[in-house]
């Protein structure tokens, strides 16, 4: 008896595994590419135009129809597909059949055994389900799949689960989210949720596998395949392919739109998280610098406010591993550019899908006390609306935050930051750097350092700020007027250690400019332009203290006054009134400011322009070249006239070199690009 009741549960067993291998076949065929997915096709652009040729000729004997067609979409209604229709719909039939067969099915008991076929159906749709997450998630050559082709695949399975739905009485859906949660949760969110993860519970395998591959080839690009942040689309591209595709392909807005439509908020914090693991420790590679160099920044520090070139230089060229820390600090901006693009691309989908909660974030924002030290509860805030884009400055709040959870920044060579990052002028990565004008960025990714510096000296300011604060009264001050007051002193320190920054890093700039070696000096002064434009804590003219804007005009209307990528309309304008000095003019904030005051005649501001467009610069030389006519006899293909008399010294406290009105005015670049006065 007990043989024969062990066989008959085996048999039973075996029949059940049996039904519903033939479920998850049925589910599979119309999950193929041959089932739902051919409703799913899309035209090629190449398709698209053969189709419209064919479809034009095909009045005219003789045409024959391009080849390749046979996908196109609508292609199930021709005649000749009638068997594939067919199938698909027998194979939705059969499904919706044996699902109303199962759920009316009434229990099988065996001896002590007792079958429920619903729940056994329930187990197999939803276990097809979590392997066919697991399975796409890789594709054939074990490469990742596009987010979105993975989120069309998904929402494609999900779309046969809800058919079988209507069949059954039970909640499918329910099941779905369990699904997407358990292969979603790696973890609390580390800005909302106060509770750590159970040791016991392992989930979050799919994200963790897309999250690794993104944390691995795009911000780190161990593969060396020549990944470059692209600001002007705000994207990474790559010199060659990164297994299937190219780095555009997965990392534009598109695909981390769809990357959050499947992992929500526990994905993009994984992420998240992994960015401040990487730039934490690319921090602490900078703090390690600091300390082993600290005896030389000093030196340098002194010898730059002196003025004396030959010791800078010297002192400089002792700086342990100079390039090895630029190249971290690269690093750590693209890792900070990646981390806004997952924050913008967040703010996009929680906009769509939940406008209250985007609008009662972006509404808080401005309203968020200023305080040095933050309260916790105010700094959670600020971190979850910089995880949706909503904050002004994200580089600098996401390096801070960095700082104060891992305690960078605790002793006083963080002070010698500004001398650092200016040493960075005398790198040999500038020997091979030149400016893109498609991206708008540098072909070795040097922009990304501009994010770099500009953050971390911002967030270090407001870290020391808030250790002194805590050290002047013993304790975290409650006085909610002195916490004010350090906070706009904060804002003040980070903004004169930048400008410091900006004016050691022109000096260097100038002092190494010689007729021998001039070929980095454009790109230099467009990397410190840029970082003028990218710091919220620098106005857009910062530069002109330390280098005539007319220069930096010069080098932006040759990048892109030979770009092909501009209309020829904005290349060459011959006329006066059209030219790009004088849209230039309109542009500047100097020429704002003299329109502003009502007795400014307009032919001073005319002899303005006159004076300052004499001059203009060449990229490819490195030259200052002269159309004034007085100046004749004095060569036009050499450098900038840079003799001792004309040296500036950049003391402490003084926030220009020369005295008196610039005779230059403040030009911004053409409206045909790069830089514009906000």
């Amino acid at each position: 008896v007990t043989k024969v009741g062990r066989d008959a549960v085996l048999y039973v067993e075996s029949l059940i595994e049996s039904i519903m291998g033939g479920l998850e076949g049925l589910i599979n065929i119309l999950d193929s590419e041959g089932g739902f997915g051919s409703l799913e096709m899309q035209l090629l652009p190449e398709q698209a135009a053969a189709y419209l040729n064919s479809s034009s000729k095909h009045s005219i004997p003789g045409t024959k129809s391009p080849r390749g067609l046979s996908g196109i979409p609508g292609h199930e209604s021709f005649p000749e597909n009638n068997n594939s229709i067919k199938m698909l719909e027998a194979a939705m039939q059969r499904l919706t059949n044996l699902c109303s067969v199962l759920n009316d099915m009434e229990p099988i008991c065996v001896l002590n055994h007792v079958f429920v076929l619903r729940e056994y159906m329930r187990e197999c749709i939803l276990g097809n389900f979590r392997r066919r997450l697991l399975s796409v998630l890789k594709t054939t050559d074990n490469d990742l799949q596009r987010p979105s082709v993975l989120e069309s695949v998904v929402r494609r399975q999900m779309s046969i689960i809800h058919l079988a739905e209507q069949h059954v009485s039970m909640d499918l859906t329910q099941g779905i989210r369990e699904v997407l949660l358990a292969e979603a949760f790696t973890g609390p969110i580390s800005s909302l949720h106060l509770f750590d993860k159970p040791t016991n519970l392992h989930t979050g395998l799919a994200t963790e596998t897309m999250c690794n591959w993104y944390d691995e080839n795009i911000v780190k690009d161990v593969s060396g395949a020549g990944v470059l942040f692209v600001p002007a689309h705000k994207c990474f591209r790559s010199t060659r392919p990164i297994g299937g595709y190219f780095a555009e392909s997965v990392s534009d807005a598109n695909e981390l739109q769809a990357f959050i439509h499947l992992f929500g908020g526990y994905g993009v914090d994984r992420l998240k998280r992994m960015m401040k693991e990487h730039t934490a420790a690319l921090i602490n590679c900078i703090g390690t610098s600091l300390r082993s160099n600290r005896d030389i920044l000093e030196a340098i520090a002194g010898s730059l406010h002196a003025g004396d070139r030959m010791e800078s230089d010297a002192n400089t060229k002792q700086i342990v591993d100079l390039d090895t820390v630029v190249e971290f600090c690269i690093q750590a901006g693209q890792a900070l550019a990646f981390d806004q693009l997952i924050s913008e691309a967040s703010g996009d989908v929680l906009k769509e899908d939940a406008p209250l909660i985007y609008s009662l974030l972006e509404g808080i924002v401005p309203h968020l006390p200023k305080e040095v030290p933050e309260k916790k509860d105010i700094s959670r805030t600020k971190e979850v609306a910089n995880s949706i884009g909503v904050l002004n400055d994200h580089d600098t709040e996401f390096v801070r935050s960095i700082m104060e959870d891992t305690g960078v920044g605790n002793d006083s060579s963080w002070n010698l930051l500004p001398y650092l990052f200016s040493a960075f002028m005398s790198s040999n990565i500038w020997n091979t750097t030149r400016f893109n004008v498609e991206t708008g960025g540098f072909n070795n990714n040097i922009h990304c350092l501009a994010r770099c510096i500009n953050a971390v000296i911002a967030g270090n300011e407001y870290v020391r700020m808030e250790k002194e604060n805590q050290l002047a009264n013993g304790h975290t001050d409650e006085n909610l007027q002195n916490q004010m007051q350090s906070s706009l002193t904060a804002e003040a320190s980070a903004k004169s250690t930048l400008l410091l920054y900006v004016k050691m890093s022109t000096g260097i700039i100038l002092d190494c400019w010689n007729e021998a070696n001039r070929s980095d000096l454009a790109p230099k002064l467009v990397f410190l332009d840029q970082m003028c434009e990218i710091s919220p804590h620098l106005p857009r003219s910062s530069l002109e203290a330390c280098i005539p804007y007319t220069i930096i005009r010069s080098l932006y209307n040759q990048y892109y006054g030979n770009s092909a990528s501009l209309p020829l309309t904005s290349r060459s304008l011959s006329s006066p009134q059209n030219s790009p000095g004088v849209s230039l003019m309109h542009n500047s904030p100097a020429f704002r400011h003299h329109r502003s005051d009502s007795t400014q005649p307009h032919s001073d501001q005319s002899a303005y322009f006159k004076q300052s467009s004499s001059q203009s610069y060449d990229a490819d030389s490195g030259s200052i070249q002269s159309n004034d006519r007085r100046h004749r006899n004095i060569r036009g293909s050499g450098p900038l006239e840079y003799t001792s008399s004309r040296k500036v010294k950049f003391n402490e406290g003084s926030t220009s070199g020369s005295t008196g009105p610039s005779p230059l005015p403040r030009f911004a670049v053409s409206r045909s690009g790069p830089i514009l006065y906000k």
